[in-house]
């Protein structure tokens, strides 16, 4: 019988003084069968007719509850798991592959898999995306064998399988990754109507606009706050050869201009060393976006899907409030999710 994720899952949001929504229940009720039919008894299996989806694919709008529902899921999972941001993920396969590279790329694959499947039979990315081709060109033959090793993977995303790196460079190479998620899947949109984060009850409490004195003044008493009684200090972060200097480091807390975070060349590998610096950020002088900038705000997204994949808080300032923002054309969609978790990221309650 499935496992009764629905049942605990509603007296969890009853706990949490959250509401219960009928949508969200649908989906608990599809991870059970998932869960179900991926777990049961070998002979179940072998009398079984219907063909078993190892993924479950959750997408829909930004704050409708996706990452609150799969992290449930997650967390009540007596298998052996594993949850990796995205481009952490696959930071760790180019590593692999660095260190393998005498051997030919289908046996660096395999040999990845079957290390990952002594780990966890398992695996969780929440908020999924591809925006590096060079991703976007290996995950067929990766999730294939991930497929065939019978891990079981759930994803959250903002889009469609389908959807997946539309308009990016040589797309043409990433269709047999959708054609084995849409065929190895369950992929299921949730909607509703509004965005929890934004919601009346999760008011932005550390976001300062716009850029004058009187805000520049509102900041700065924050962050001596903040860092009373702690000791400044700077550090260097080496990755993979590239240093990046904190000047302003407080036992934790840490203060950047946005430029030095997106003007320059970091990516995932470099912010994920950064953050595991920090217990407290602050970020000033974020800009309005466009196609001029785009290069900068695609930095942003993946500093801030960083940030909030290890739960650090944040106090910013800019020039506009954050539903005035505006975007690049090709990076309106995952824009969305960006801003949505600076309004949860900067209401958040913290502890230092």
């Amino acid at each position: 019988m499935p496992k009764k994720f629905e049942k605990e899952f509603i007296s969890y949001c009853e706990i949490q003084n959250l509401e219960v929504n009928p949508n969200q229940i649908k989906v608990m009720k599809k991870l059970e069968n998932y869960h179900y039919s991926n777990y049961k008894s070998y002979f179940s299996k072998l009398f079984s007719k219907q063909k078993t989806k190892k993924g479950f694919y959750l997408y829909g709008g930004v704050g409708v509850g996706k990452t609150m529902i799969l992290n449930f899921f997650y967390d009540h999972l007596e298998e052996k798991k594993l949850k990796k941001h995205f481009n952490e993920f696959m930071l760790g396969f180019h590593d692999f592959v660095h260190e393998q590279k005498e051997k030919n790329e289908e046996n660096v694959i395999n040999q990845f898999v079957k290390n990952l499947k002594s780990k966890a039979s398992l695996v969780y990315f929440d908020e999924f995306q591809v925006t590096n081709i060079v991703d976007a060109m290996i995950l067929g033959k990766l999730f294939e064998q991930i497929f065939k090793e019978d891990i079981k993977i759930i994803i959250t995303s903002n889009t469609k399988i389908s959807e997946l790196y539309k308009e990016g460079l040589q797309r043409e190479q990433f269709i047999p990754f959708i054609k084995i998620m849409e065929d190895q899947s369950i992929e299921h949109e949730l909607k509703i109507e509004d965005d929890y984060r934004k919601s009346n009850d999760n008011q932005k409490q550390r976001y300062f606009f716009p850029l004058n004195q009187e805000t520049n003044f509102k900041i700065n008493k924050f962050f001596r706050t903040v860092t009373k009684d702690k000791k400044k200090s700077s550090i260097t972060i080496n990755v993979k050869g590239r240093e990046f200097k904190i000047k302003n480091f407080y036992e934790g807390i840490v203060r950047f201009d946005f430029n030095q975070l997106c003007d320059q060349n970091l990516g995932a590998e470099d912010y994920l060393e950064i953050i595991k610096n920090c217990k407290f950020m602050v970020i000033d002088q974020i800009p309005q976006f466009n196609d001029v900038n785009s290069n900068q705000q695609q930095r942003f997204i993946t500093l801030l899907d960083v940030i909030y994949d290890k739960n650090i808080s944040l106090a910013v300032t800019s020039n506009q409030d954050l539903d005035q923002f505006t975007s690049s054309r090709l990076l309106e969609k995952p824009f969305i999710r960006t801003i949505s978790r600076l309004h949860e990221l900067t209401s958040k309650e913290y502890s230092l």
